[in-house]
């Protein structure tokens, strides 16, 4: 008679999440998306002489939590759909390998956007109703991204959901709550802040697509094929080069603005791999891409501020 004890299964063993867990559930190298768009808008509106330091962090503070939310609920719903399974070609999901409990990792987003709430009422105290709008939408875009009757990113609307919330809405929002206005460089500014953020999302659907195409996930690379996804990342990262030009064209911008071209060695990389390579091997191009993506909007922020 045999005495051995099967494997306990991923959720068998009661998880005891600790700091390094919560980290990985946080995504690090997503939160670029967050930091961006809000130094953008801040270097721009310092620039113009309106910027303001305590909303500024602010703004910075309640967009770090609702990506870190937003990832959560993402972990969360991406597991209970399927979508998460061993098969899983990314980053270790922390529900998906149960390290922390699902209803935990549910808790921990609503942690996450209550602690945004709080940080939003101050910001409607700087910016008024205005900021009711904005936050209201920026935590129910951010619940329904994975979650919901509708979820965005299942329904080939995640792309536009990054780039209008942390581009048009994160950009243009941070530069209202220090200035009370909003100029029309800010729309500019916030292009390629919205078209780097989304790079990030295809090189996610571009790696999942295997997977995601089980689990009845219709992202864009889904629907219209890999090779619409690789066109989508050349075109964003184009758009994001010629933005600069076109502000400078409008005389929006001085030439500074062009110190953002600094950081083009940085995307050559990940247009390489994304160009040329599927799958797991697209991992190193989500790093790769966020890291670009961080370096052109300081280097762009810098020149917005020296306006």
């Amino acid at each position: 008679m045999s005495t051995s004890v099967p494997a306990p299964g991923p959720l068998s063993v009661k998880p005891r999440p600790g700091v390094k867990h919560w980290v990985m559930a946080a995504r690090p190298k997503t939160l670029t998306a967050a930091l961006v768009p809000v130094a953008v808008g801040t270097g721009l509106a310092f620039g113009s002489g309106v910027g303001r330091v305590l909303p500024a962090l602010a703004a910075l503070l309640g967009a770090v939590l609702i990506q870190i939310g937003t990832n959560f609920i993402n972990d969360y719903y991406d597991f209970k759909k399927g979508a998460d399974t061993h098969e899983r070609l990314g980053p270790r999901r922390v529900t998906q390998s149960g390290l922390i409990a699902p209803g935990t990792v549910l808790a921990g987003a609503g942690v996450c956007f209550a602690l945004a709430t709080a940080v939003g009422l101050y910001l409607v105290v700087v910016g008024g109703w205005p900021i009711v709008a904005i936050g209201l939408a920026s935590l129910l875009c951010g619940y329904a991204y994975t979650g919901g009757p509708f979820p965005l990113g299942y329904n080939g609307l995640g792309d536009v959901f990054v780039f209008i919330f942390f581009g048009l809405v994160a950009v243009t929002g941070t530069y209202y709550v220090q200035a009370g206005t909003v100029d029309p460089a800010a729309w500019w500014a916030a292009v390629p802040v919205g078209a780097s953020g989304t790079m990030l999302i295809v090189v996610n659907n571009l790696r999942d697509v295997t997977t995601d195409v089980k689990a009845g996930k219709r992202t864009l690379a889904v629907r219209f094929g890999t090779g619409m996804g690789k066109a989508e990342y050349l075109l964003l990262l184009g758009v994001s080069f010629a933005t600069p030009f076109a502000m400078y064209a409008l005389k929006l911008a001085s030439p500074w603005v062009f110190l953002s071209l600094l950081s083009l060695p940085l995307a050559v990389p990940p247009l390489q791999r994304v160009l040329k390579q599927d799958g797991a091997a697209l991992n190193p191009a989500l790093g790769s891409t966020a890291r670009f993506q961080l370096v052109f909007g300081l280097l762009f922020a810098l020149g917005l501020y020296l306006r």
